[in-house]
């Protein structure tokens, strides 16, 4: 029988608001998400409950418990005789869920591209700036993380909020792979192109130039994916057991 997964080294924690009385559940909740999204626990990576609960100096229950929640998030699997693992794609799994984000985003411009006010606005240009920034530097975990928050800074506007939320459901489930990271240099000069033609149009409020704008940006960027490493550990195998 394959070994368990093992939990990676883990950065710095974020320490609990009350030191004496130490992590509540909903910090653990918080906490274990945040290393998820940020790449600190890749795909496939393993969440022993014993390691976990020693991490956070506590028992096993508010891990146990905070486990489940993520479950239903689509960011942790529990496979019998395996554990608890972060979540792995295959990679028709992610090509699929940036479809479904694609859907949702679009939805969302037409109506952000009119109801924008000047906050909206400025929100969107320093996103965007950041994201210039981490082209410029190469600095591909920046890109990534910097492109999540401007695609929602153009879409929260629209005053959909449970499409929205959908939307960063999506986006959730797709964000261990850390695409953007695994993309070339090359691809990410590109991609920009696409987000300074939106901020354009955003800020123009041409709702027709931004959805059609968006549109050749999915294009590129399903693109993009379809190209992601298939052999490194990256995603699951297409034939992976259905007992998750």
């Amino acid at each position: 029988m394959p070994s368990r997964p093992r939990l990676p080294r883990l950065p710095q924690l974020t320490p609990p608001l009350d030191a004496k009385r130490g992590y509540t559940q909903h910090e653990i909740l918080v906490e274990l998400r945040r290393l998820i999204l940020e790449g600190h626990l890749p795909p496939g990576a393993g969440l022993p409950l014993g390691e976990l609960a020693r991490t956070f100096t506590v028992s096993a229950i508010p891990v146990r418990e905070s486990l489940q929640t993520l479950i239903g998030e689509g960011l942790v699997e529990h496979r019998p005789n395996f554990g608890y693992q972060v979540t792995m794609l295959t990679a028709g799994e992610l090509q699929e869920l940036y479809v479904v984000r694609e859907s949702l985003e679009s939805a969302a411009l037409a109506a952000a591209v009119h109801r924008a006010t000047a906050d909206d606005h400025r929100l969107a240009r320093e996103t965007y700036e950041r994201l210039e920034r981490a082209v410029l530097t190469e600095n591909a975990v920046a890109y990534h993380r910097e492109t999540r928050n401007f695609h929602l800074a153009l879409v929260r506007p629209s005053g959909m909020a449970r499409v929205v939320h959908m939307l960063e459901y999506a986006w959730n489930i797709t964000e261990p792979v850390q695409p953007m990271v695994h993309a070339s240099t090359a691809d990410r000069i590109v991609l920009q192109a696409d987000h300074s033609r939106q901020l354009a149009a955003f800020l123009a409020r041409d709702a027709e130039e931004l959805l059609a704008a968006t549109d050749d940006h999915h294009d590129r960027l399903n693109g993009v994916v379809s190209k992601l490493p298939t052999d490194t550990g990256l995603f699951a195998d297409p034939a992976r057991s259905e007992d998750i």
